[in-house]
């Protein structure tokens, strides 16, 4: 079975250069172009992932103005294209006004074979790269989760938890710090639910006044109240079929507490000024950063309330608490906001990443979603650096992610807490860790551990 060889686009004006990089990279389906127009029909009919491309084109030879033309239009064309620059020693400064611009790499003529292989190899490598993770990323949209993105086992748990619980009619509180995607969280229950084909209502109860708050929820008759000129239904009753989100709960006025418990035993509500009781089909969501069991110690929410809105709780863990989350997270607001705001692909530069790593990010998603927002509009060039994302000056450490460093450093934690367990008995320690007691020799001498200092 044949295998089809990737296409490559060589842009180079000179015949005995075309004829030589042919030969010297017959591991691809090559391609050539002589000057910018032949160069984006070649781009337009091959879509080639990579591209080779001399600077001095013509009809400007001995310059780079031709060469920087076309690669702009390559990369307006195809920004995912990856743009091999080739440069003689005396255009240098081109060459990195060509990466500025976002070429992907340059190489010095004249070309050693071997070396340019290799360049090329790994911009097919990483552009294929690129492909699965939007392919993933495509995938990941056609879920009801689709908002959720994370590779946290803690998060990962809540997704499978809002799975489970969204085909029931319990009544569901979600809890979490703010910007941790509560409301992500609540449509998407809501979209796996057989509720799904109806509203969606959200209210945030923090965000409305207190006088306002009970007519935005059950509504008023004509003539209620100075002002109210018409019936109008209120969000509870429009939400009928469906699902109504109550946001920020705990912000809820006891009065209206008392009117929300009866229409959760009920299922009926009353508009202001009506007499009538109106039935309602509706199920209840609801979110609070704050901890309502301590509101009801302190009287300020009701207890038979909360018994009637938690009867499934899902806790979500914050940004900070979710292994590997802040840089992953980083990079989809990167490509999403690169594609929004019509920019060429960004990188993070390694110091950005450490600092996003580090940042605590007390709030949450949410302060992710504007810091990375703005570091797109504000980088310069191809990468995104530590300054452009503004956050403030941290002690940012680049975390050693050596797989055997991680493991050494496990494995003398876990002998030095075992030996403390046994009291320095190296026969017990080994049981308990799974292994001989030469290897747990080898362990300790390998640790500098020693068995005396152990057992004392």
């Amino acid at each position: 079975m044949t295998q089809t060889k990737p296409k490559l686009l060589i842009i180079e004006d000179d015949p005995g250069l075309q004829k030589q990089l042919r030969w010297s990279l017959d591991a691809y389906d090559v391609v050539v172009a002589d000057d910018r127009e032949s160069a984006l029909a070649q781009v337009r009919r091959h879509e080639p992932a990579v591209v080779t491309m001399d600077l001095g084109l013509p009809p400007d030879p001995d310059g780079a103005t031709e060469g920087l033309a076309t690669l702009q239009q390559i990369l307006a064309m195809a920004p995912d294209t990856r743009v091999i620059v080739l440069t003689g020693n005396q255009d240098h400064a081109h060459a990195v006004k060509a990466i500025g611009m976002g070429a992907y790499d340059f190489h010095q003529k004249p070309c050693d074979p071997v070396i340019l292989n290799l360049v090329i190899e790994r911009a097919f490598f990483l552009h294929a790269l690129q492909q699965e993770n939007r392919r993933m990323q495509t995938l990941q949209a056609d879920s009801p989760l689709a908002g959720v993105i994370s590779r946290d086992p803690g998060m990962l748990k809540v997704c499978r938890n809002i799975e489970k619980v969204a085909p029931t009619s319990a009544s569901v509180m979600l809890l979490g710090e703010s910007g941790t995607g509560k409301e992500v969280l609540a449509r998407a229950l809501h979209q796996l639910s057989p509720r799904a084909g109806q509203r969606f209502m959200a209210i945030n109860c923090a965000a409305i006044p207190e006088n306002l708050l009970e007519s935005e929820l059950f509504g008023y008759e004509k003539g209620a109240f100075t002002g109210a000129a018409k019936q109008t239904k209120g969000k509870v009753e429009l939400a009928h079929g469906g699902t109504f989100f109550l946001d920020e709960v705990g912000d809820l006025p006891m009065a209206l507490q008392a009117k929300l418990l009866r229409f959760l035993q009920e299922r009926v509500i009353e508009r202001i000024g009506g007499h009538e009781e109106i039935p309602v089909d509706v199920r209840i969501v609801c979110a609070t950063h704050q901890k309502l069991k301590d509101l009801c110690a302190a009287g300020r929410f009701r207890e038979d309330l909360y018994y009637r809105l938690s009867e499934i709780v899902v806790n979500i863990p914050p940004l900070r608490e979710r292994s590997g989350d802040a840089a992953l997270l980083a990079h989809h607001f990167k490509n999403k906001f690169c594609a929004q705001e019509s920019r060429a692909a960004l990188h993070f530069s390694p110091e950005a990443v450490a600092a996003i790593e580090s940042w605590s990010w007390p709030g949450n998603v949410r302060e992710m979603e504007n810091c990375i927002k703005r570091a797109v509009i504000m980088a310069d060039g191809s990468s995104i650096c530590a300054d452009d994302l503004g956050l403030p000056d941290t002690a940012a450490q680049d975390e050693p992610i050596n797989l055997r460093q991680v493991r050494d450093d496990a494995e003398y934690k876990a002998i030095i807490k075992v030996l403390a367990r046994v009291d320095g008995n190296i026969v017990k320690a080994s049981e308990l860790l799974g292994i001989s007691r030469p290897t747990m020799y080898d362990l300790m001498a390998r640790h500098a551990i020693k068995p005396a200092a152990a057992a004392a």
